[in-house]
């Protein structure tokens, strides 16, 4: 928001390498063979099914990528982890087996477990012969975790933690041999964890959970009774939970991201292919324009969330690379480098999950009437995808934390937020910029992206500044400045995708590409206006409104540009290659 980067310091998915390729090529052929012929049984729970999958993906390596090999894991970076999460995205309920085992439930042993928790749990989990689940959620305590209830206690030896409690909407429950618990000792503020074996004792489960979607999903309550856990199994300190619950789900958050645009490139892919078999009036329902607005518009926001995804996770690793260098421990250093991009984190879990609910109910409408039977690939899908707004905290509590942690890092001094808002206020008084057009390849679309900085900084400064303490109560202006902030942030990220790929290959061979970047870019714009406006008439008033009006206007104009038919020029591509070929 507050500076321009260069599209040389990004990292995009067509620069993944041969091996890493072939990773996200052993998930798709996994899918194919064993995943999908089975999504009936699977749905069903069939006993030892997904239990059975799970044994298969260790065996192929598939839940260790991101383990170090000293552990038994192949030891690649985050953003091989990340296209790992989009290769399984289509994988439904497997899916959020194998994301839960091998996030939530194994990272927190990995990064804040100790040399002997890591020595005794990580093979296990990378090679799938235990799997795992994390036990945080509670009837009164979801999106509030740390409102939990769940106690543990010290026995009078001093040699074990007693257990007691109830948890609730636990992925993998059914099955799984190994669970992070989270529980308050004694008048504890804040939560402790620990690592828990389903043979310790004392733990009993309601029956699976029926749920809207995830069918194959194993999802329990589960009840600790007393159970006992050697003092040596609290993973790391006392009173640290909140803090591993919060850091995981950084992580557990940009991973949703990507696996969303797996689970919508899929869906594209059938979609088009229904479009360009279905005849009605005597013509290929591909060949209607209504149709083709949907399938491009599908494209565009899938294409821009995975601008956006992979960009982040490189500079989650590049940070890693730097800390590791500066001599911190690799545990904390991944923690520490998913911690200083939390925001961008938080932005791909929502539009992430967005986007899929987008692709799946446009994928239903392209249908019609097969879409809402059970008999074709729509109904699973769209019922798969409403979770993931609701996964890993919910999209609104998201949307709180993208300002709340940016506002936070300007207090601490980490960045200058405040100094560009009250620059960009200071230029609403000047006389406009009236230079002369720069003909310069992206020079227009980097002129209105900078723009749409300004209009967040503009709109995010004077709600700082107005109301100041109580700002962190009006939940529906920090929720406008969230989505200022979202889409500028993927806008960008595309834009910087395509000018790269510009360079590397040149205009014609990227055309469909620069369909997308524009066209997005063109949202963002009406989506930043939108923000903008409800935020502004939420607080401001008077004259103070009208300059600021003015302001977002300035900020928020562009050129006449035929969006028709570049989404036209977008869906002949996709249905041209009869796939998401983009």
């Amino acid at each position: 928001m507050i500076r321009e980067t260069n599209y040389q310091d990004v990292f995009i998915p067509e620069e993944f390498d041969e091996e890493q390729l072939m990773i996200k090529q052993t998930c798709a052929d996994f899918l194919r063979s064993e995943v999908h012929p089975n999504l009936d049984r699977i749905d069903r729970q069939e006993e030892g099914l997904m239990v059975d999958l799970m044994d298969k993906a260790g065996e192929l390596g598939l839940l260790g990528v991101s383990i170090p090999e000293e552990y038994g894991g192949f030891g690649k970076n985050f953003n091989t982890s990340m296209l790992v999460a989009d290769a399984v995205g289509p994988g439904h309920s497997f899916a959020v087996a194998l994301s839960a085992h091998t996030g939530i439930g194994t990272l927190p042993i990995l990064y804040y477990g100790n040399d002997a928790q890591k020595e005794k749990y990580i093979p296990k989990l990378s090679s799938g012969a235990w799997k795992a689940a994390y036990c945080l959620t509670e009837p009164n305590a979801g999106s509030d975790a740390n409102s939990g209830t769940t106690a543990a206690k010290l026995n009078e030896a001093g040699t074990h933690y007693l257990i007691n409690g109830q948890k609730m909407w636990i992925t993998n429950g059914g099955f799984a041999d190994v669970f992070i618990v989270f529980a308050k000792i004694e008048d504890d503020k804040n939560l402790t964890a620990f690592i828990i074996e389903r043979d310790f004792g004392g733990i009993t489960m309601n029956p699976e959970e029926e749920k809207l979607g995830i069918k194959g999903s194993s999802t329990r309550q589960i009840f600790f009774n007393d159970c006992p856990v050697p003092v040596e199994n609290m993973l790391s300190e006392r009173g640290n939970g909140f803090k591993i619950a919060v850091n995981i789900l950084n992580i557990g958050r940009i991973k949703l991201g990507a696996s969303a645009i797996g689970s919508a490139r899929a869906v594209i892919d059938q979609a088009v292919n229904y479009a360009n078999e279905r005849v009605q009036f005597g013509l290929q329902i591909s060949k209607f324009g209504a149709i083709r607005y949907k399938l491009a518009e599908m494209v565009v926001r899938n294409y821009a969330v995975e601008s956006a995804a992979y960009r982040a996770g490189q500079n989650i690793d590049d940070a890693y690379d730097a800390l590791v260098a500066g001599g911190m421990e690799m545990g904390q250093a991944k923690l520490k480098a998913t911690e200083q991009f939390a925001i961008e984190c938080a932005i791909l879990k929502v539009w992430g999950s967005e986007m899929l609910d987008y692709v799946v109910d446009e994928g239903v409408q392209i249908y019609g009437g097969m879409g809402y039977s059970a008999d074709a690939p729509m109904e699973r899908a769209y019922r798969d995808s409403r979770i993931n707004r609701i996964f890993e905290g919910t999209n609104e509590v998201n949307r709180l934390l993208i300002v709340d942690m940016l506002l936070k890092r300007a207090m601490k001094g980490e960045l200058d937020l405040m100094g560009p808002a009250q620059a960009v206020a200071g230029e609403l008084m000047a006389i406009p910029d009236f230079a002369e057009e720069d003909d310069a390849p992206f020079a227009y679309e980097k002129k209105t992206l900078s723009n749409l900085k300004k209009a967040g900084l503009l709109v995010a400064g004077a709600a700082v500044q107005k109301l100041m303490m109580t700002l962190s109560k009006e939940q529906e202006i920090l929720m406008n400045v969230a989505d200022m902030i979202g889409y500028v942030y993927l806008a960008e990220s595309t834009l910087l995708r395509v000018e790269k790929l510009y360079h590397e290959r040149g205009e014609e061979a990227v055309s469909a590409q620069l369909d997308i970047a524009r066209v997005y870019l063109h949202t963002a714009v009406d989506q930043v206006y939108f923000g903008g406006k409800e935020a502004l008439n939420s607080f401001a008033e008077g004259d103070e409104l009208k300059m600021m009006m003015v302001g977002l206007r300035r900020f928020t104009k562009t050129a006449p540009y035929n969006i028709k038919e570049a989404r036209q020029r977008i869906a002949k591509r996709l249905i041209d290659t009869n796939r998401y070929d983009f």
